[in-house]
């Protein structure tokens, strides 16, 4: 096998199609005469990935993935920050892309140990549309329409409403929303529960209506999801998971429906690879966060037994895919993997001089 070696990485910003607020950032690394890409992130990930984790990619190999990754931790662990396991997840899926630029082939192509599957299973996620709020259900009807495996829609509670009474609310709201469409719904708490809301809502809620509930709770908070997972709430987590968190133990102590793994945010690739493992041997499927769609759809691509779908974000995800080269739309509830090489996440016009 050709040993690549890395040359240098850049962080360069996209330059047309973004709208304000928009993550616009990407990281650029080359390698012999090709460049790999990973993006966009927001800027405090763009700066972390300049200031502290670029040196450490200067002459590794391309292909020592694992090697690159534990060289990444580490420098993460010695200048701790909320964009630590972000930046080392983005410079983990822009060596990848250049991998896959350099050896001709997709990334899904370099995991899977046969032929990744061409077109990805999608579920809807349009979390500003809040279930406790929705008056008029053909919007709910509209996306139903659109051929994704399922949905998941906002939960959040009125912090002005004591915990019992927010939980009847809002579990009245999943009931009648599900009867309407005949199909249980996903839900996400946003952020805005408290654990007593979400013991609350775990006795009045009727899990019939429920794909799951996740993140109920603020953090990943071992005491009280093993008090949620001894009830029959079935429930999602993993968005949150950082690269040195142990998926487990995570795993085990909230016994959770799904692993809404963020293929980023964990740590990148590599170490997405390592989780989704864990998870098939524990028996827990994994649904990567939308967020970052093109490593989840790779990993969906190249696991489809252990990856069932990916979450498209109706809200979002259409403005991301304005600053790729090559966007994807999704096709009855589907997605296609790109069959170019690499990931697929060349932006359509930065300043970088290693675009040129």
């Amino acid at each position: 096998m050709t040993s690549w070696t890395i040359k240098d990485l850049h962080v360069v910003q996209a330059r047309q199609l973004a709208v304000p607020g928009d993550d616009t950032f990407f990281i650029a690394v080359r390698a012999a005469d090709a460049v790999g890409w990973y993006g966009p992130v927001g800027e405090r990930v763009g700066r972390y990935v300049n200031d502290v984790l670029a040196h450490e990619t200067k002459d590794a190999l391309v292909t020592d993935h694992i090697g690159l990754l534990g060289e990444l931790r580490e420098a993460a662990r010695r200048l701790p920050s909320e964009a630590a396991s972000w930046a080392v997840g983005a410079v983990d899926c822009a060596v990848w892309d250049l991998h896959g630029r350099l050896a001709e082939g997709t990334v899904a192509e370099l995991l899977a140990a046969a032929a990744p599957r061409p077109l990805i299973p999608a579920y809807a996620s349009w979390l500003t549309q809040d279930l406790g709020h929705i008056d008029n259900q053909d919007m709910l009807t509209r996306v139903m329409a659109g051929g994704w495996s399922f949905t998941k829609w906002g939960l959040r509670r009125d912090p002005a409403d004591p915990p019992g009474e927010a939980a009847t609310r809002m579990a009245r709201a999943v009931e009648c929303c599900s009867q309407a469409l005949g199909v249980p719904l996903a839900v996400d708490a946003v952020g805005t529960w408290t654990p007593a809301v979400a013991l609350a809502f775990a006795q009045v809620a009727d899990p019939v209506f429920l794909r799951w509930l996740e993140d109920p709770l603020p953090r990943h908070d071992a005491d009280t999801y093993e008090l949620l997972a001894a009830t029959a709430l079935p429930l999602a987590v993993g968005e949150r998971a950082h690269c040195d968190e142990d998926p487990a133990g995570l795993i085990q102590y909230v016994r959770p429906s799904a692993l809404t793994l963020d293929a980023v945010g964990c740590g990148g690739l590599t170490r997405a690879t390592q989780i989704i493992h864990v998870a098939q041997t524990l028996g827990v499927p994994v649904y990567p966060h939308g967020r970052s769609l093109l490593p989840g759809l790779h990993l969906a691509a190249a696991y489809p037994d252990a990856v069932p779908a990916v979450e498209y974000r109706l809200r979002w995800e259409p403005g991301r895919q304005r600053l790729y080269e090559s966007p994807l739309r999704p096709e009855n509830g589907r997605l296609r993997l790109p069959d170019i090489p690499g990931l697929g996440t060349t932006p359509r016009s930065t300043a970088c001089p290693a675009s040129r």
